[in-house]
């Protein structure tokens, strides 16, 4: 099968990078710089020549027999290390492309030009540095976020109950043992009634999804630890595996079944799902999981599925997999991430129609190592009545 029909999404990411760098170039090569310095014109040659050839060698090990053969660590930081050098250079064609906008001379003090001469500088290198604030800084920046979600008609006996979740942990190079412990070690100040895991407990099939559930077992909830499926069980094919094993533990991964817990005279009945492909219609049979005398509570990777889940009877999803965008930016008020592109829920807690749905930042990455605007979180939900 040829390689563009095999592998569209690294071929159309390759070709739009590499225009941004062309388009760099192309301003780079019109300075004044550039016109007077071989010595330049040649860097500005051997750094584009360079950065082509990272990108197409990361193409190729990624998709070929190579990555297989390379230890984990040197492959995912490899791609990561890669993708964060695709980000950061486009951001700062960007910022060159802003800063050619601003006047190179300034009639009226040196004062002036000065200022318009640090503008500029600051507009080419703030990419460079908010890349190293997300790689370094944010991504280690666990919070708790604190949500109360009110419910019409809410059984007494669920008012004020406590549901913590871990969603997106994605346990591999870019997240250490030590980092989940201390999430779980959040999640259990919270004294929650429910916990609970929505997914992407690892990113590949050759991440430690063993470890990943030994360590997940340290959770501590009065009903327990429940659970649904992410793509990421899916792509690495241990979705059986991964139910089987949380059993063993203590654990119960929720696939197209749900589970009734008692609080006093109420019941929450959770139910929980695979990950809901989009060329698939959502939620088959879901309504054949709900029960009348319950308050319906819907555990779904992505969610993607709320609109379908409040048709079937579910007045709360709860759900992860966007990572909050993972990296934002907001410009002229505008929120700026890709999955803005992909869905409509992608942080936080949203409500139409009299259902809720709930989307946590989760606590790992994929891909990039880094987050921008978008800093990882246990979230600690709270029931309320209305």
């Amino acid at each position: 099968m040829p390689i563009v029909s095999r592998y569209p999404v690294d071929l159309i990411l390759l070709v739009l990078v590499t225009l941004i760098q062309a388009a760099g170039v192309r301003l780079l090569w019109h300075t004044a710089a550039a016109r007077t310095s071989q010595r330049v014109r040649t860097t500005i040659l051997t750094a584009t020549a360079a950065s082509l050839t990272i990108l197409v060698i990361g193409v190729l090990i990624q998709r070929s027999g190579l990555a297989g053969s390379l230890p984990v660590w040197i492959t995912s930081w490899g791609r990561g290390l890669i993708a964060a050098w695709a980000l950061t250079s486009s951001l700062a064609v960007a910022g060159l492309a802003i800063a050619r906008l601003i006047p190179a001379r300034a009639h009226h003090s040196p004062a002036r030009r000065a200022f318009l001469h640090t503008t500029q500088a600051a507009l080419i290198c703030a990419p460079v540095i908010a890349t190293g604030y997300g790689v370094f800084i944010q991504r280690h920046d666990f919070r708790l976020r604190e949500q109360d979600i009110k419910i019409a008609n809410l059984p007494p006996d669920l008012d004020g109950l406590r549901m913590v979740q871990l969603t997106d942990i994605h346990l591999s190079p870019f997240l250490s043992l030590r980092e989940l412990d201390y999430t779980i070690a959040m999640a259990n100040e919270t004294r929650a009634h429910v916990a609970l895991v929505t997914g992407d407990l690892i990113t590949r099939g050759d991440d430690p999804l063993d470890d990943c559930l030994q360590h997940l077992t340290a959770l501590r909830a009065d009903a327990g630890t429940y659970g649904c499926m992410g793509n990421h069980e899916i792509y690495a094919d241990v979705e059986a595996y991964t139910a089987r094993r949380a059993a063993e533990l203590g654990m119960h991964f929720l696939r197209q079944e749900s589970e009734p817990l008692r609080f006093g005279s109420a019941t929450l009945n959770l139910a929980g799902v695979d990950y809901q492909p989009i060329s698939k219609p959502y939620l088959p049979h879901a309504e054949t999981l709900t029960r009348p005398d319950a308050l319906n509570v819907l555990l779904s990777h992505n969610p993607d599925v709320f609109p379908t889940a409040a048709r079937k009877g579910f007045p709360l999803t709860i759900a992860g997999h966007t990572h909050g965008g993972q990296v934002r930016f907001e410009i002229l008020r505008q929120d700026l991430n890709i999955v803005r592109f992909i869905t409509p829920y992608y942080d936080g807690l949203y409500q139409e129609n009299g259902s809720s749905i709930f989307v946590s930042r989760g606590i790992g990455t994929i891909a990039l190592p880094a987050r921008l605007g978008a800093p990882p979180e246990v979230a600690l939900l709270r029931l309320c009545r209305t």
